[in-house]
């Protein structure tokens, strides 16, 4: 693929004066410098590709060469000039190799000088001060970039919330404020506790990205809570009343009698505290029928015992099969 015009990559005529091409480049350079677009692939390639462009045409030769058709796009002869080429291949001919490898390095300071480069102060104003804007020389102002940080927090604390402390790499100790309801992953912002602002700009914000750790019993489902819940043969088959916990604390639950292993019970309102509009969640119950050890006289009791309604616990196994 050919690589793009020079005068177009700055934008500017093939009649453009050497003020014009320069002022060309300054201006876009400022704008696609790397250490204003961090991580931002393509204002590096931007900035490289209109460094090179100003390589060639700031040399009044170089640019002579190119318009005339004896050097392309990226200073080098052309195959079909078999003088140029032996030229540039003889130690007279350093002068018309490219300063630019395959990544386009930008020259530093030590590499200008003479009419084909930036003057120091010159390259000093595009790199180190080019937060300036226009010709009144005012500092622009810029805010300081996003701190992330992650916190775990325990499935309780991200369910009713809570207050946690965190310490910055500076030292400062700050609070953070877990609002109910919280999920695993999301991100709280803490406006100005980030890096500090350029010439006078805003600090930016830290980036809290929470963790929430689980729990050996609750899990929870959207703003519903569920929990698996062990009763005695005796609660299951006769009910019982019982402590249940909650993530608010321990409520009593009815057990029905005759309740069965998979049987599910609701607590409304008792799962994720009402938070951001959202009324709060119910708590689910799932009863497991637990028989623990058979003691001597329920094992008697059963060997005797024969139901009057016999039931096929295992009927649902052999229906479709």
């Amino acid at each position: 693929m050919p690589e793009q015009d020079p005068y177009e990559r700055l934008g500017v005529g093939r009649t453009a004066s050497a003020d014009e091409i320069r002022r060309a480049y300054r201006k876009l350079a400022k704008q696609n410098h790397p250490d204003l677009n961090p991580g931002d692939r393509a204002a590096e390639e931007r900035f490289k590709s209109i460094s090179a462009a100003y390589e060639l045409l700031s040399d009044a030769d170089k640019r002579g060469r190119y318009d005339r058709g004896e050097i392309d796009a990226s200073g080098q002869e052309k195959p079909e000039r078999a003088y140029y080429r032996s030229h540039a291949e003889g130690a007279q001919g350093t002068r018309y190799g490219t300063r630019y490898g395959a990544r386009h390095r930008p020259r530093g300071p030590a590499d200008s000088g003479g009419e084909s480069g930036l003057s120091e102060e010159e390259l000093g104003d595009i790199l180190g001060s080019f937060f300036r804007s226009g010709g009144g020389g005012e500092a622009m102002r810029l805010r300081g970039q996003d701190h992330l940080y992650h916190l775990t927090v325990s499935f309780l604390e991200a369910v009713n919330g809570a207050t946690r402390r965190i310490t910055l790499p500076d030292g400062k100790d700050i609070a953070v404020r877990i609002p109910p309801g919280l999920a695993d992953g999301q991100v709280l912002r803490l406006a100005g506790q980030g890096g500090a602002g350029l010439n006078g700009g805003p600090p930016g914000d830290a980036m809290v990205e929470i963790a929430v750790a689980a729990h050996p019993h609750f899990r929870r489902d959207g703003d519903d809570i569920h929990l698996e819940l062990p009763v005695s043969l005796k609660e299951a088959v006769l009910g019982a009343k019982i402590d249940v916990p909650t993530v608010a604390g321990r409520v009593s639950l009815a057990i029905p009698p005759g309740s069965d292993s998979g049987t599910r019970l609701r607590l409304r309102g008792r799962g994720v505290p009402a938070h951001g509009g959202r009324p709060a969640g119910d708590q689910y119950v799932t009863l497991k029928v637990s028989i623990g050890t058979a003691d001597a006289a329920l094992t008697e009791f059963l060997r005797g015992w024969s139901p009057s309604q016999a039931a096929d616990p295992r009927r649902h196994l052999a229906e479709g099969a």
